[in-house]
Parts: structure tokens; sequence; C-alpha cells
């Protein structure tokens, strides 16, 4: 049976809006983290098949497929191609995906697989704004066989987030409970140094910038809701982030062949939908496919990555699947690290990756929520 093998997975730090990586330009983060694992790995970058970053919002220094640009950008080998994939908040987990596809079909043997978002200078949604400048419709309002299908309802990531609160019976103090608990999390793990593999330093920059060490709940419960009647404050939200994340995945006869460790093989991959109106509860499906599809139970995961769109998206993930709170966002999420879009998904696996090494853990699994209503699901085997 084929195999593919994660070799390694980089990421520079996160910044905050308007932080340390604000004026960088996207094409120069993702080249960063592309040279960085090209060195690290020791694989000669003219055997690349293909790079495949994620990216959404793909305008301005974001535009003209980035994965292109930025392989060129870091100085490596003009004849490898590179293409940008776009779903959404998953983007560049999907990345892995079609990396793991290609090597396990027997097409490509090694693949670079990754992601970038510069969200301070390309705000979240800042395509469907430019396309309402030029008079192009949403992507909902403007479609008849959507409307004949959904109706004129408000498809909205925060609306989701208030109705999967409400659904689940999730007051506004448990969600806050539970992104301080994330706070807390992130700032125990980089004052041990679990990221500090993970991480290349940006021109000095080499510390996540979003964790709050001065939060407390007390301060949490002070802010405003988002919207009147709504359970959901900025506190409870992931935070717009500045990031660049890649990974290396190689066929089982290209690690033979050049003396490669892989420190992992992906066991399991799939994408799994639900309601696109609810859009944030894709994870719970998609978690039930993926032990379905493997013969796991949830007990045999050692570690999770839920990406923390909002707190409620993880609270109502963890009680339909029953999983352990101990082993889901050990190191904190996105609430206290930040959500950089395109690059989520790669520096999840990243930091999955290192701390199954870490803690010595056999499989771990990540899942994120996806505009639309689209969830991927990547397990990983540590080697």
């Amino acid at each position: 049976m084929a195999e593919a093998y994660l070799i390694d997975a980089v990421r520079t730090p996160v910044g905050r809006r308007g932080g340390a990586l604000a004026g960088v330009h996207s094409a120069d983060l993702a080249a960063h983290v592309l040279r960085a694992l090209v060195e690290r790995s020791g694989v000669d970058p003219a055997l690349v098949d293909d790079v495949i970053l994620g990216c959404t919002d793909t305008l301005g220094p974001q535009s003209g497929n980035i994965a292109r640009t930025a392989w060129l950008a870091a100085g490596l080998p003009d004849h490898v191609a590179g293409v940008t994939v776009d779903r959404q908040c998953g983007s560049s987990q999907q990345a892995v995906h079609f990396a793991a596809q290609a090597v396990l079909s027997g097409t490509q043997d090694v693949v670079v697989a990754g992601g970038v978002q510069n969200m301070s200078r390309i705000p979240i949604s800042a395509a469907m704004l430019a396309g309402r400048e030029y008079g192009f419709d949403d992507p909902f309002s403007g479609s008849k066989g959507w409307q004949e299908r959904y109706g004129s309802v408000e498809v909205s990531q925060f609306r989701s987030a208030d109705m999967i609160a409400g659904h689940w019976d999730l007051t506004r103090e448990d969600l806050e409970a539970y992104a301080y608990r994330s706070h807390q999390r992130a700032l125990t793990a980089a004052a041990e140094g679990r990221f500090e593999r993970e991480i290349v330093p940006y021109e000095g920059f080499a510390a996540d910038e979003g964790p709050r060490a001065d939060t407390t709940p007390e301060k949490m419960a002070a802010l405003k809701p988002l919207s009147e009647g709504s359970r959901l404050t900025a506190a409870v939200a992931s935070q717009i982030s500045d990031a660049a994340s890649a990974t290396l995945l190689a066929s089982e006869s290209f690690v033979r062949e050049h003396s490669l460790t892989p420190r992992a093989r992906v066991h399991h991959i799939s994408v799994r939908a639900a309601d696109p109106v609810w859009m944030l509860t894709g994870p719970i499906p998609a978690t039930a496919h993926a032990l379905r599809k493997t013969g796991l139970t949830i007990d045999d995961i050692d570690l999770f990555e839920v990406n923390e769109a909002f707190a409620s998206v993880v609270l109502a993930w963890l009680d339909e699947t029953g999983a352990d709170p101990d082993r889901v966002n050990v190191n904190g999420g996105g609430i206290a690290l930040g959500h950089p879009i395109g690059a989520t998904g790669t520096k999840l696996l990243a930091t999955l990756l290192h701390e199954l090494e870490r803690t010595g853990g056999r499989f771990g699994l990540q899942t994120m929520c996806e505009g639309g209503g689209t969830a991927n699901v990547t397990i990983i085997e540590r080697l």
C-alpha cells in the first residue's frame, strides 16, 4: 500500500492585526517558510513536484497565484510549479490533502503544501467587498438557484456561531470560560517552549502575539456582545492574524532513495459538509465520517486540533463527539493564537505533529469548520 509521509512542518509566528507582520508582503511571508522548509528537510528543491498553498481573498499582494510567486520570491528553482487553493478556513489543510493524494496516487513524489494570509493588509471577505464596488452580487443574494433553495436567510459565520450556542445550550459564561482556557493553555505552551521547534522566526520576530497574559474572566464579561441578544463577544472568536506555514510530504520511494527520516505518515484524509447556513457545524459529521472510515474510535486519538473559529464550534464538537477536552487544543487555539485563514490548516498540523512528538502520542486528528459548511479531517500517525 502506498504511503504519504510528513517530512517536516514549519510556521512563522502569528502576528496580530496591525502587528509585527502587518507590513510584510504575503509572497515574502510565504517565501520565508518555504526556504526554511527546504533547508530543514535537506531535500533538493529542484526535486519538488509541486507547491500547493492555501490562501483566501486573493487580491493585491495575494493575487496572481501566490503559491508560484512565493516559491520564486524564495529564490527557489523556477521550473517548480505552484497552485493556490481556496477552501476558506481549510485552505492549507486542503493543500495537504491534495499533496497527499498526489503522493498516494504515485503521480508525484515530493510536494510542498502550506498557506499564507496577511489579514492586516487584506481584510476578511475583501474579495466580496471588492466585487460589490464593481457592481457584482455577493455569493448568495445574486444566485437564483441559491435563493430558490435557501431563500434570503442571512449567511454569516457570526450568526452561525450564535445559532450553535443556542442549539447546544451554551451560555455566554460557557463560551468565555473556554476562551479563557485557550489563552491560559497558549501562555503555558509558550512559556514551556513548546512552539520553538515549529516556529521559524521572521526578522527577529519569534513569538506569537495573540495570547493575552492580562485577560481575565472579569474583563471578558465586561465586553459588549456583537449584537443585541448575541452570546458572542470578540473574546470568544478567533483573532484576525497574519502568518504563513508549510509542510513537506513525500512518497515511500523518495524517502528511501534520499535517506530521509519521516516524522509521521498521513493515516487518513477526508472532507464532508453540513448545512451551509449553519456553516460551522461541519467538523461534527466530518469527524464521525473519518472515524468510520478508519475504524478508529474517538478514544484512539491522542491529540486533537479543532480550529477555534469560535468557542461555540469547539464546545458543540466536544459535546457531539465525546472527545476528552484534555486532549483537544492542548496548546490553545485560534482564540488565543490567532486564525490567519489561509495559513491555519498547516499551522495546526505543525503544532499537532510537534505535540505528538513531545508527548509520545500516536494518532492526531485535525479538523476545522469552513465557509459553505465544509470541514476537512486529517489524521496523522507519528513515527
